[in-house]
């Protein structure tokens, strides 16, 4: 049986039996302890063991990426990387605020629902950006002590480290060089064997996650909060389905049909984890593998993406500010949702590829247009599954712009018919 399909196996039983766990036990103290003493230490440890071979991956694949290129490529790819990023963020922005503000899932809502805010937890915002100017933002994307920044997950500073690091090894012709090449070479094919060793646990993983979530939740959060939830979901569903169908079409040269049956396995990784960073392994695996890739266009575009490339949180972050200033009727003229818009496509670039990473940006962006912050408490319960379905649509933007960048790759052709995760020089 193929993996994608155990996967979903995975997610259908977890799903089914946390809710019929649900709907019989209800609240009954040994469902609370099976979900917080078996089913949740399980599908976190999944993820756990995801996460940490994301950094000496994802430092291997960049630098062997860059390792790979000559120096005008390099410059070539970041840029149209970069550009795709930026213009396609901003589809996906203005795709939900366009939405949000024709459904108005906010106007009609239950005080019953509102008065879940008061449960909600307190989440500490994220600074706000203009408490920094465009060139201290450029510094701290350069990191100080790349080791403190692997071990504090600042996956840009890791990315611009292993930017420069690959430079010199690409720059350095000595014999000792190409060994430490090899030796980089031979980290990431370690970390992709470990990557197979761990998905096969991922069937076990995926089914625990999904029943520790509807087993405390159940579906009657999602029906009170159906307007909102759903139009969340109708522009995830139509920037994943219409915009990126027509970006791999035109941009990619490829049959949307055949590239989403190619990243199957990436997208039910994405969806059953919530993290960007702990699909990239599997993201890497696919595009090599299935969608037949440059191996150096994919590792430096998808490990990148996993980092900058998050549309659907960018849509997600519009699509809730605009909805809970419906639900406390703050008014925000164009003005105003422009400027949201744009914070959220930098928010975007920059929020952390873990799951509800998105949660202290969207604080932040309520505090500075003074709406209530206690109102994520209504969104917190269906966040985990809304996670889901965003982190599914950030990584199979990374996979779609992977496919743009190397359609104008001039040895994509040659590269293609080489076996999948094999050393490539240009």
């Amino acid at each position: 049986m193929k993996a994608h399909h155990k996967m979903l196996i995975g997610i259908l039983t977890g799903t089914v039996a946390g809710l019929t766990a649900n709907a019989l036990a209800g609240k009954a103290a040994w469902l609370d302890w099976t979900v917080s003493n078996v089913a949740s230490p399980v599908g976190q440890i999944f993820i756990r063991l995801l996460l940490m071979l994301v950094v000496p991956l994802l430092f291997a694949a960049l630098v062997m990426g860059v390792a790979d290129l000559d120096l005008k490529q390099v410059g070539r790819l970041g840029a149209r990387t970069l550009g795709y990023t930026i213009v396609f963020s901003t589809i996906s922005v203005l795709l939900g605020l366009v939405l949000v503000n024709i459904i108005q899932p906010g106007a009609n809502l239950s005080e019953e629902a509102r008065a879940l805010a008061k449960q909600g937890t307190h989440v500490k915002a994220a600074p706000p950006p203009s408490e920094t100017s465009f060139g201290a933002v450029l510094m701290s994307m350069v990191p100080t002590n790349p080791i403190k920044a692997a071990a504090d997950g600042d996956m840009i500073g890791i990315i611009v480290f292993a930017l420069i690091f690959g430079l010199g090894v690409a720059l350095t012709p000595t014999e000792s060089a190409k060994h430490l090449r090899d030796t980089i070479q031979g980290l990431y094919d370690v970390m992709m064997k470990l990557i197979d060793g761990v998905l096969k646990l991922a069937p076990y993983g995926v089914a625990a996650l999904l029943f520790a979530m509807t087993a405390k939740l159940g579906l009657s959060i999602l029906g009170q909060l159906a307007a909102y939830v759903g139009t969340v979901l109708l522009a995830l569903g139509l920037h994943m389905f219409v915009v990126y169908s027509l970006s791999v079409r035109f941009l990619g040269g490829r049959n949307p049909i055949e590239f989403f049956r190619d990243c199957r396995l990436a997208i039910v990784t994405a969806f059953s984890t919530s993290s960007s960073s702990a699909t990239l392994p599997t993201a890497l695996k696919v595009a090599e593998e299935n969608l037949k890739l440059p191996p150096n266009v994919s590792r430096f575009v998808l490990t990148a993406g996993s980092a900058m490339n998050q549309n659907g949180t960018a849509l997600f972050e519009g699509v809730t500010v605009l909805f809970l200033a419906q639900v406390y009727d703050v008014p925000l003229n164009l003005q105003q949702q422009a400027l949201i818009m744009f914070i959220c496509i930098l928010a975007g670039i920059g929020t952390a590829g873990v799951p509800a990473g998105s949660i202290p940006v969207i604080a932040m962006i309520l505090g500075m247009f003074k709406i209530p912050v206690e109102g994520l408490g209504l969104i917190l319960g269906v966040d985990r599954f809304l996670d889901m379905c965003r982190t599914t649509l950030n990584v199979t933007g990374d996979l779609a712009a992977a496919v743009y960048v190397a359609r104008g790759e001039p040895n994509t052709q040659a590269d293609a018919g080489q076996p999948a995760g094999s050393p490539h020089s240009s």
